[in-house]
Parts: structure tokens; sequence; C-alpha cells
């Protein structure tokens, strides 16, 4: 969520205003390079709560997110501690807290460095139900929506973050696979062809009523995808996950979607001026990124079907592919190509060659790794939520 965004998504409403501005890159002194990062919230109802810690690093730094091992995570309220565990680099969870609504909460963050960290307590914000998601086709893609609404009318700031899933297949079958120098036939268990891919969303997603007659948010846009994109081009699922936040938790968001969406210009807020609600036990003036909530979250899914989608939408794949013949015995050469080329593993074999009246293989088909095998940027395990 906190990635520098090249692409600033425009939501109607109260939402954005689209942009193009000039890159600028501040001078940002030494110790500016080394802020504390949380994100995440603290899930009051039935779901996990994941909070991941990390520090900013310069501009000019070729190292990635620097992930913060080994802290003592935990969320206090109600006279009670919950303890956070580390999962993985710099992601703690704890399972389903479900904790009083009446209450507030807090999490404390104690780092190996001895610094600590503390939120502000935050009332349990009840999110309300999405309410649809739905989709159009246009000539630049397919565009998703989602509507929700509060009929408490408690709810006038909502945040979205999604989770795509899409089944897609190599450009070609490899029917044949290399076992200790020999090229057998694939059975249906190393079947390389269709595999299942996701991505998160890292953009920053706001909608608010504040201002509006009606507690409605109707089609704010989440995502568009275009139409030769490989996600639609056999099966695509999204799943919604929405948050209503406070004014200043949507003020914290908004400010940090314009940091970091809009390509920086010498008016935009410094990294330092990005006010979250959680601070230094020690040293108030020290900054830190991010913004802790208390609440439950709601979500939603749907499933779209390429055959839903206009026929002209051709998948354009993302790699120049292209299949050759290669044989035992090159014709010219007189060299073993299907040695040369197949079982030294260059290009995979995609089908068998025979002779006119048939008989033993002559060669092989053959097509590079990333045009045969889904694998390279996918997996074959069918997700537990994914129906046809």
């Amino acid at each position: 969520m906190l990635k520098n965004i090249k692409h600033l998504t425009c939501l109607g409403l109260l939402l954005v205003a689209f942009s193009c501005k000039k890159p600028y890159y501040p001078v940002l002194a030494a110790n500016e390079s080394n802020y504390l990062v949380v994100e995440g919230f603290i899930d009051s109802g039935n779901d996990s709560t994941f909070i991941k810690l990390s520090h900013t690093v310069k501009l000019t730094d070729s190292v990635g997110i620097s992930a913060e091992r080994n802290a003592g995570v935990t969320v206090e309220g109600n006279g009670k501690t919950y303890q956070l565990n580390e999962i993985r680099a710099g992601v703690y969870s704890a399972l389903p807290l479900n904790l009083d609504g009446s209450q507030k909460y807090r999490l404390r963050i104690k780092l190996t460095s001895g610094k600590e960290y503390l939120s502000d307590e935050g009332e349990v914000k009840v999110t309300p139900p999405v309410d649809t998601i739905t989709y159009q086709t246009k000539n630049d893609g397919l565009h998703i929506n989602v509507s929700a609404h509060d009929p408490t009318s408690k709810t006038q700031y909502y945040r979205w973050d999604y989770d795509e899933t899409w089944k897609f297949h190599s450009r070609y079958i490899s029917n044949y696979k290399v076992v200790n120098g020999d090229i057998l036939p694939r059975q249906v268990e190393d079947q390389i062809f269709t595999c299942f891919a996701n991505h998160a969303s890292s953009t920053v997603l706001l909608a608010s009523t504040a201002k509006l007659g009606s507690a409605v948010v109707s089609e704010a846009p989440i995502t568009n995808i275009i139409p030769s994109s490989e996600k639609i081009s056999m099966r695509y699922s999204i799943l919604i996950k929405q948050y209503a936040l406070n004014k200043e938790a949507f003020d914290f968001w908004e400010n940090l979607r314009k940091n970091t969406e809009s390509l920086g210009s010498i008016f935009d807020a410094l990294p330092s001026e990005i006010k979250g609600n959680i601070h230094n036990t020690a040293n108030a003036n020290e900054p830190v990124i991010g913004f802790i909530s208390v609440g439950t979250m709601t979500s939603k899914r749907i499933f779209i079907n390429k055959e839903e989608l206009p026929n002209e939408w051709i998948l354009q794949y993302p790699y120049d592919c292209r299949q050759d013949s290669t044989l035992y015995k090159n014709p010219i050469t007189q060299a073993n190509d299907v040695a040369s080329f197949i079982i030294s593993g260059i290009y995979l074999p995609t089908y068998v060659i025979t002779g006119p009246k048939g008989g033993p293989a002559i060669g092989y088909g053959r097509s590079s790794p990333q045009c045969t095998d889904c694998t390279l940027r996918g997996v074959k395990r069918r997700p537990d939520f994914w129906r046809d």
C-alpha cells in the first residue's frame, strides 16, 4: 500500500482529481531514510489481524523494503493484552480477537533496538456490507466498481483494497517432458499449461459521503483491466475488502494517496508531513508512517468469465512466442538438435514428429519455457475459494 504508485486512481464521488505532474525528488536528510512504517489494522471481529512493520529507504537506495524483524507487537484495551506473532519477515498476526465493540483499543510495538511505539486509542468502527461489485466493458477495457451504504448513516468514510486471482494458460502445450535424458509423454499431473495467478492491490482507494446528500457510495471505481490482459483470458475473480474509517483515518489515507500517487511536486507533502496516529513513546517528534484503525472488515467476491466479455478482446501474450521443429538429425548440419536444444533444457518439447509412415520419433516441436510453462508466473494448485 505504501509503494510509490505511478498511476493515479480516480474515484468519482468526492474521490480524487487526476493530475499529471513533473516528478520532483526532494533532498532528504540522511536520517530521513529510516522511518518506521506500520501497515494494517486491528480487526475487532472474526477475522485475523495483520500488522506489517518496515522502514523507509532513500529514493537512491537499491535495497528494497526493510522489514522489521523480531518486534514485540500487541493489541491493548479493556484491561487485556493480545499478542501478535511474526508469521514471516516483518508481518505479525493474531487469530480473531472478537473485541468488545464498546471499548477502545491501541497497538503497542517494541523494536529490538529498544524503541517503543503506541498508536492512539481508537473506537471500534463497524463496517457496513459491500452492496454490489459491478463491471462495465468499455473501449479501454474492463472497469470494476463497488457500491456500499450504511443503513445506520454512521459511516461517511470508506477505504478499499482488493485481491485479484485469475486462471490463465501458456501459449503452447508441452505434451512431453525430459526425464534423465529421455523424452516422455506428460501425464495429467505433469501438465504445465493451465495455472492460477494473483495480485494484491497497492493503490489507495477512498470515498466519502460527508458532503453528499445521501449516505450511499455508488459505483466507486476500483480497478481497470486492459482488453488484451492475460487476467481476463480465461476466468477472473476479484475480492474487494471494505473498511469504515473515521475522519482522522480518512485524512491520513487521503494525504498518503496524494503523496504517493500524484508523482510528486514541490507542493506535495513530504513523508515527514504525513501525520498518522502512531508515536514513539520517548520522542514524539520522530516521524512514524501509518495509521492504525480498529474495526471490522467486510468483503465480497465476484467471478468473470471470458465468455462474458467482448469477442473482439484478444489476449496479447506477454512474451514473443514461436514454435519450431527440432530433429534428432539436422538435415543440413547432421547434428542432434533434440539433444542440443531440448534435452539441454533450452526449450521444452511440445509435440512429436514422426516419419511419413509413422514409426519412432524423428524429432519434436519446441518452444521456450516462458511460452510453454505456466508455473513460471503462476501455480497449478486451484485456490480453495475457486469455482468454475
